[in-house]
């Protein structure tokens, strides 16, 4: 491992930027180094062997990179690949998502709440954990919103397309009384305001990003890492995919960065960050 520390956070694509510029913000002086998966995007529709696979390859590069954290910044990676990723590399921190269906619950008022995900999501034991320990009287509506990931990724914020599949998902959520609407993938907060103006001004929208990076700046402490302020930190991204589609989401995010490399996977399935 290198001498100065870094978080390294990994997503199937450019949704788990969302979580970077929530860490960037509460942690301005953390060194970061971002990988987006593009080439395997979207992991909501893949094994769980397979998110597996690429989430162990993503992880080991990171280390060798010099990092001593680690964010899962995919719900559909960390229902697959948390608790083994913990197994594997015991010697690092790793943090994961999990639908924030908690808050969703104490927010409640009419005992109805929905969740947007990946149909992996939708249907992991991660998410019937969270609902099981948190949602006591309180209905929880999965909707699965296959393609939304994908759509995003390929930088398509707004636009009748989105427009209609986001109706087409939320409509009935409405209809079923929902006064409270998780976002279970780190994709979804790119299109919030599209998702707001659709769930209208009675429904709260809720995702977790401020919620990890509070927690990561508590693992960071626990474990010594935390670097000493002031300092400046910064924000390094490696794709697997195309570096162009990077550009549009770190200006939507307000996130400086700068140019984005190419990461590849090789025929035996490691992905090399050189």
């Amino acid at each position: 491992m290198g001498k100065d520390p870094r978080i390294g956070i990994f997503d199937s694509g450019i949704g788990g930027l969302s979580i970077a510029a929530a860490i960037r913000q509460a942690l301005p002086a953390e060194r970061l180094l971002y990988f987006g998966d593009n080439a395997h995007v979207p992991y909501g529709e893949r094994t769980a062997e397979e998110i597996l696979a690429f989430s162990t390859g993503i992880t080991r590069a990171l280390i060798a990179k010099g990092c001593t954290s680690i964010v899962i910044a995919c719900n559909t990676a960390s229902s697959a690949a948390l608790v083994p990723l913990r197994l594997l590399f015991p010697q690092v921190p790793i943090v994961g998502m999990e639908p924030a269906v908690k808050p969703a619950v104490e927010h409640t008022r009419t005992g109805v709440v929905g969740v947007l995900a990946t149909r992996a999501t939708v249907e992991s034991k991660a998410l019937a954990d969270v609902v099981e320990r948190f949602a006591h009287g309180v209905e929880v509506i999965r909707q699965a919103c296959p393609g939304l990931a994908r759509l995003i990724d390929e930088g398509r914020f707004d636009g009748p397309e989105l427009e209609e599949l986001l109706q087409g998902w939320i409509g009935p959520l409405l209809e079923r009384g929902i006064d409270a609407l998780v976002l279970g993938c780190t994709h979804y907060p790119l299109v919030r305001p599209a998702i707001e103006r659709i769930a209208g001004p009675h429904v709260r929208v809720i995702e977790p990003s401020a919620a990890i990076a509070r927690r990561m700046a508590q693992v960071l402490e626990q474990h010594g890492l935390l670097t000493p302020g002031p300092a400046d930190g910064s924000l390094e991204c490696w794709t697997s995919g195309e570096p162009e589609r990077f550009h549009a989401v770190l200006e939507h995010l307000g996130l400086q960065a700068g140019p984005v490399r190419k990461g590849v996977w090789n025929q035996d399935g490691e992905l090399i960050l050189a």
